[in-house]
């Protein structure tokens, strides 16, 4: 359904500028980078690279409450599709007690065939609230024209991650995908990171669909993750 290419430092800066009011521009957004090895890239319970590993890498910069980025991975559909790049901004706030997202995420795909479609945006709204070593939270996508064959598309998820020691964090999440024309379906995953230091973790987890389909079958997946 969705791939090794980087968006450049001037498209994720054009997004921020963008996306970002000039006063909080004017705070001196902050920079993170991420480059991740994976053994397979799953979205949403779908292998995107032919259940082959790939490289993954993004920047982030955040200023206030505002944040933009970009994240592109290697991807694998068959055809001449090389990879995903996915630009995305938004801005997080707080709420009785609840942490707030608002965004919205645009996807594509570089060498995808004429026709094919593939590009599409979605606009998220996610809140989630810490209790104790727990954290819990819920997130909705909404896409008016999403992937492929299918128009309007609708993704909603629960999820909850526990850090039960130090360096340790266990975390899962159900989600069901609705779709205008493919079938609707459910998937969830499960798994467990450690972090061996300040910036290099490690995730193992379980995938799983209802979808009886080679991509969408069970499946374990490893990740290695830096971040600077």
């Amino acid at each position: 359904m969705m791939r090794l290419a980087f968006a450049s430092a001037a498209a994720v800066a054009a997004l921020f500028t963008a996306a970002v009011p000039a006063d909080a521009r004017a705070q001196s957004p902050e920079i993170a980078w991420n480059v991740s090895a994976t053994s397979d890239y799953v979205f949403r319970g779908a292998s995107q690279t032919n259940e082959d590993p790939t490289i993954q890498g993004g920047v982030d910069l955040t200023a206030g409450s505002f944040y933009a980025g970009a994240w592109a991975s290697g991807v694998d559909f068959g055809d001449d599709t090389d990879a995903e790049v996915d630009l995305y901004g938004g801005f997080r706030t707080e709420a009785g007690g609840f942490a707030l997202d608002f965004g919205a995420v645009a996807y594509f795909y570089v060498n995808a065939p004429s026709g094919s479609d593939y590009d599409f945006v979605e606009f998220k709204a996610a809140a989630s609230r810490a209790i104790g070593p727990v954290t819990l939270g819920a997130a909705l996508y909404w896409s008016p024209d999403f992937y492929g064959l299918d128009e309007q598309a609708t993704y909603v998820e629960a999820n909850a991650a526990f850090t039960p020691a130090e360096k340790w964090t266990v975390s899962g999440a159900v989600g069901h995908q609705a779709l205008d024309v493919s079938d609707d379906y459910t998937t969830w995953n499960a798994g467990v990171a450690y972090a061996l230091t300040e910036n290099v973790a490690v995730d193992v987890r379980y995938h799983d669909t209802d979808v009886d389909a080679p991509l969408y079958d069970d499946r374990f997946t490893a990740t290695l993750k830096f971040t600077f």
